[in-house]
């Protein structure tokens, strides 16, 4: 997958507290890095200007409208005729593929503190997106289908950043999966930010995965 002049970029921050997006477009490009023109606020609409070192999460949509997303990171300006912003920019075996469902779900550990009655339970999850959690389930259930609870989710990041995620989920059904059972939960009234925080760790998650995958196979 390879990107083009005029293609159009979103940028979302990825170690930041606030919720922002960021549209702009590829002017040019020279091996690793992309020139962009200024973005603009996507909810403003007023021209942003990035910092040297800000880190994003770009996505964009190829010609044949299949969605791809990599981490990039703000090198610094080129003067001209028409000004840019020089993004890093990975190989494309490092771009990841957007599901077009509405979120993208990851096989990975993640502990999870269930909070039911005013006691606290502790999980693992098989998986999670940034809509729900499927708990793995070494013993009995506290509350049932249909039951409200809080979750308190522990996202570690490959940068040490350790981040705590508090929502309410509901509890869908009980299923199995060979020969484990599983506890599917739909995350209700997430906060934005925390609903990003799931999205940037899923993304993360999901890239790892493929480079590992990829060095199974060579081994």
């Amino acid at each position: 997958m390879q990107l083009k002049i005029g293609t159009a970029l979103t940028l979302e921050p990825t170690y930041t507290d606030r919720v922002e997006k960021f549209r702009c477009k590829i002017v040019e490009q020279d091996n690793n890095i992309l020139y962009i023109d200024y973005p603009v606020n996507t909810a403003t609409n007023k021209t942003a200007f990035l910092v040297d070192g800000s880190q994003f999460r770009a996505s964009f949509t190829s010609e044949d409208k299949v969605g791809y997303a990599f981490n990039t990171e703000v090198l610094g300006r080129k003067p001209g005729n028409i000004p840019t912003i020089m993004l890093s920019c990975p190989p494309s075996n490092d771009f990841v593929k957007i599901q077009r469902r509405e979120f993208v779900r990851v096989n990975t550990p993640v502990d999870i503190a269930i909070e039911y009655n005013g006691r606290f339970h502790q999980y693992v999850a098989d998986d999670i997106s940034a809509g729900g959690v499927a708990l793995l389930l070494n013993k009995d259930l506290a509350f049932k289908e249909d039951d409200i609870v809080n979750l308190t989710i522990v996202l570690p990041f490959l940068n040490g950043e350790i981040r705590y995620v508090k929502t309410a989920g509901k509890l869908i059904r009980i299923l199995e999966k060979g020969r484990v059972r599983l506890a599917s939960l739909q995350f209700a009234e997430t906060e934005d930010i925390d609903k990003q925080y799931i999205v940037r760790f899923c993304f993360e998650r999901q890239l790892l995965n493929r480079r590992k995958n990829e060095v199974n196979t060579i081994n």
